[in-house]
């Protein structure tokens, strides 16, 4: 894998230049080297950085989460079961997100069909029918 530039890597990865700086500037990534005229370059090492971090994103790890974890990497393998916790909790808090959202998306399928049905009354209550509160 070739050393990329910022504009390369930003590309590669579909993630913008000014995001890339962030996560260094924030710690989810090493610092990044330098060529002599100041511009980043990506080595293979720094790339997979990168691609780590980015996976973990599009699995809806938060930021912060992400930080905790990048740290604990930086730390060896005396971490390993913090990491692997992190990546529990984050697991969990992902699984009942879904749980919430397959129990909208049913409501709106149920909602819908009472409209193709012609069977929406006026003054029922899908508040309580569907236990919003209990959410």
């Amino acid at each position: 894998m070739a050393d990329l530039s910022i504009t390369q890597v930003s590309q590669k990865y579909d993630i913008t230049p000014d995001t890339l700086r962030y996560y260094e500037r924030i710690g989810l990534i090493p610092k990044v080297p330098r060529k002599a005229n100041g511009n980043r370059y990506y080595n293979e090492g720094m790339q997979g950085w990168i691609e780590m971090i980015v996976c973990l994103r599009h699995s809806g790890v938060t930021v912060e989460a992400l930080i905790d974890y990048a740290q604990m990497l930086q730390q060896g393998d005396a971490t390993l079961d913090a990491r692997e916790e992190l990546l529990k909790e984050q697991l969990s808090m992902l699984e009942e997100k879904k749980h919430n959202l397959d129990r909208s998306i049913n409501r709106l399928k149920h909602k819908i069909s009472l409209y193709e049905a012609g069977e929406i009354k006026k003054g029922k209550s899908y508040f309580e029918e569907y236990k919003i509160m209990d959410d």
